[in-house]
């Protein structure tokens, strides 16, 4: 009897294991892009133009894609990295993306870089059913998943970081009397809507006064004599670098000394608060989301010996001291999660579906800053460290904030 049933054994083992590996071919999904070798992947960045000095993100990030590539590269497969220059002109990027999904037929555009450029784009691509994946922008439209659910951004939002420095000044300074530089575009627009929805009723109260530039303005000297007129003891400085230098060196000028906060893309110690004048800016608070590789404090960790080792290997010509290849560096980590979740379902429903299912930390994000999506948060980061400037360097100041 025993005997009988071996072969209907072998059999129901034979057929199960058929079954099994005809599932396993069965559950390969690819859209265009991929396939059981290769994804590729689309890029757009400045590598000509007035913003030139934003092309090494990509070059960093094609780097981490060497670097996938030999050891084996993503599930087995093979990242094609296609990056081509825009040159910082919405015209141009509109060229450049029909040519990366229309001939190159790329799977996903990653990392594209601008607001302007992103925003020329946007309907195409969410149009189209491409992903447009990690915008390179801290613009909050990015996150407006209801309206464009192909789109998702990468950076800390101009926005939430507003309302981080608000956090800030209710929990420490509950009595400040404050005064606000922005920038008269998107990016200063963002962060002062994100400031007062994070001061609530109390914005009534204590910001006395919000003054504007325009990126066209010689200097912002007028804007900043008016706010000194205020009588805040409280500065939110909102200003791209080269007016975030000049206000921080005029209020020195007129003997104004409020508490200085200041926004991220402009604390940069060589190009900002040098020019301004180190002596000027001791004090300045700011925010923060990776870890500056300039900084020595992060000069001993396993973390940043790791970033210098792949600069060193994977981008020689690159400055490891910049951090805008810890951007280019920490982005590619994330789409690598994205594409090892995707598993063997590349369609890009698929793609959006993994990217906005992360939870994960990087290597050289800021020490309490993580990654979080979900199917209706579309803002992967949405903390940031508080820290002041010691004229040398940045130290921590309390803990993190954010959403």
């Amino acid at each position: 009897m025993t005997f009988r049933f071996r072969p209907l054994l072998a059999a129901g083992v034979a057929a199960f294991a058929m079954a099994a590996l005809s599932s396993a071919h069965a559950q390969k999904k690819y859209d265009t892009g991929a396939s059981d070798t290769e994804i590729k992947i689309g890029n757009l960045v400045p590598y000509s133009g007035p913003a030139s000095a934003y092309g090494t993100v990509g070059r960093a990030a094609g780097a981490y894609f060497d670097k996938i590539n030999a050891e084996g590269g993503i599930n087995g497969r093979k990242i094609k990295y296609i990056s081509l220059d825009d040159a910082y002109s919405p015209p141009r990027a509109v060229e450049q993306t029909r040519k990366l999904v229309e001939q190159e037929e790329v799977l996903l555009m990653f990392a594209p870089l601008g607001t302007a450029s992103n925003l020329a784009t946007q309907k195409y691509l969410n149009a189209k059913k491409v992903p447009q994946l990690f915008v390179s922008s801290g613009a909050h439209r990015w996150g407006d998943y209801k309206n464009f659910p192909w789109t998702m951004g990468w950076n800390v939002s101009y926005h939430a970081e507003g309302i981080i420095y608000a956090q800030h000044i209710l929990a420490n300074r509950p009595q400040a009397k404050v005064a606000i530089l922005y920038q008269n575009d998107e990016f200063g627009k963002d962060m002062l809507r994100g400031f007062l929805e994070g001061m609530g009723d109390k914005a009534k109260t204590m910001v006395v006064t919000q003054v504007s530039y325009e990126l066209t303005d010689p200097t912002v000297d007028s804007q900043m004599v008016s706010l000194k007129a205020s009588g805040a003891d409280t500065f939110i400085n909102l200003s791209t670098p080269k007016f975030a230098a000049q206000a921080i060196r005029k209020a020195a000028e007129i003997g104004w000394k409020p508490t200085q906060y200041l926004a991220n893309v402009s604390n940069q110690v060589t190009a900002v608060l040098k020019p301004a004048g180190l002596e000027n800016a001791t004090g300045i608070i700011s925010a923060a989301y990776i870890r500056d590789p300039a900084e020595a404090r992060w000069q001993n960790t396993k973390e940043y010996k790791d970033f210098v080792d792949f600069m060193k290997k994977y981008y020689p010509e690159g400055d490891p001291t910049n951090s805008l290849n810890v951007i280019g560096y920490s982005m590619a980590q994330t789409l690598e999660q994205v594409i090892k979740q995707a598993g063997n379902d590349l369609t890009r429903a698929n793609i959006m579906k993994q990217a906005a299912s992360l939870d994960m930390t990087l290597p050289m994000l800021y020490p309490g800053v993580n990654i979080k999506t979900g199917a209706t948060d579309f803002y992967p980061i949405e903390k940031m460290q508080m820290i002041r400037f010691n004229g040398t360097g940045y130290d921590n100041l309390g803990s993190v904030l954010g959403m």
